[in-house]
């Protein structure tokens, strides 16, 4: 006869504990972080799991497949300490959702993937979305990066610029954004040419200096290694051997858009960034960056990196305002295409 006090209840047959013992060179508090504060997050992420650690033991139980996600995760965070990286509750959080999302590619290797180092600052891609796009750069020679502000879109096209660049894959790096407030006509504003078109780029210079040694970027823009121009300023040209950027290309006329693209040369890349729901454009004027994806999608070596707000880098509000405004903008097409139709009794008359 079996004692009953030995037979697991069913409950308990769906809560296994498992242990993972953290090896002695490991420091913990960089796993666990300051004040178990890497562990509250762990311990959010997954309600239903009890995270307990003893030493350098960790006892976990709860839902088999939240166990299994957990160790997983404890895996992926020793993987990124290991490669030299500190952990913080961001990291955590996007290798969470990383596993969560059951991707292939392990979130160790999103996080630990270098771009381009600079005065001891390495940029890399923080998201499974931003390692998608940053891949696509690698393997294709044009590549869209459209999505919503913070996520990175042009920050880490700069970063395979610099680089290219530095690898020698190019001669020179072109960045450039359509001066849409001044429809590409500076020649009202006051002051010089540089102080003209200044306050449309600042965008792009402020970038490069966290790429490229300040001191060495007026000797480069004076070469010609970097330039940094409006759109209108590419217009009756061909470039060759260069990483060229167009940025805020929402902002750009179908024309305009064709334009740029047939600037292409031998042994060139370009990235395309805008965001298509902050169009500045005047009234009735298409969005070339809203067109070119009904032209050009399917066309072989030209690749659309979609971003969300789940590749939002900036502060966490950042990513929670642009989902706030993605519903809202839904409910006003639902609410205005249903006063558009008409009341069937009337349409009867």
């Amino acid at each position: 006869m079996t004692d009953a006090s030995h037979t697991p209840s069913p409950t308990q047959a769906t809560r296994p504990e498992h242990t993972v013992v953290i090896p002695d060179d490991v420091s913990m508090v960089g796993l666990l972080g300051p004040h178990d504060e890497l562990l509250r997050t762990m311990e959010r992420a997954f309600p239903q799991t009890s995270i307990h650690v003893r030493g350098n033991v960790f006892h976990v139980s709860g839902p088999s497949g939240d166990v299994a996600l957990v160790e997983r995760l404890i895996d992926e965070l020793l993987e990124v300490l290991d490669s030299g990286l500190p952990l913080n509750r961001d990291a955590v959080e996007r290798s969470i959702g990383m596993l969560k999302a059951q991707t292939e590619l392990r979130p160790a290797d999103v996080l630990t993937m270098n771009i381009v180092s600079n005065r001891g600052r390495t940029i890399r891609p923080k998201t499974l979305g931003q390692k998608e796009y940053v891949d696509a750069i690698d393997e294709n020679t044009i590549v869209f990066g459209i999505g919503p502000a913070g996520t990175g879109k042009t920050y880490l096209a700069m970063a395979k610029a610099v680089a290219a660049l530095q690898a020698k894959q190019v001669n020179r790096i072109i960045l450039t954004r359509p001066a849409v407030e001044a429809g590409e006509r500076l020649g009202f504003l006051p002051g010089t040419l540089t102080d003209k078109i200044d306050p449309y780029l600042r965008p792009l210079y402020d970038a490069l200096h966290d790429m490229v040694d300040p001191d060495s970027i007026p000797r480069l823009l004076a070469a010609g290694t970097i330039e940094v121009a409006p759109l209108g300023y590419m217009r009756g040209r061909t470039l060759n051997s260069s990483f060229i950027v167009l940025d805020e290309a929402q902002n750009t006329s179908p024309e305009q858009m064709k334009m740029f693209l047939t600037r292409l040369g031998f042994g060139s890349k370009m990235v395309v960034t805008g965001d298509v729901t902050q169009v500045d454009l005047p009234g009735g004027t298409k969005s070339g960056l809203r067109v070119v994806r009904d032209i050009l999608r399917g066309v072989e070596d030209v690749h659309f990196a979609e971003l969300t707000a789940h590749d939002v880098v900036r502060h966490r509000l950042v990513g929670a305002i642009v989902d706030a405004y993605g519903r809202w903008d839904e409910q006003q097409h639902r609410d205005s295409g249903h006063r558009s139709r008409p009341d069937r009794k009337e349409s009867s008359r």
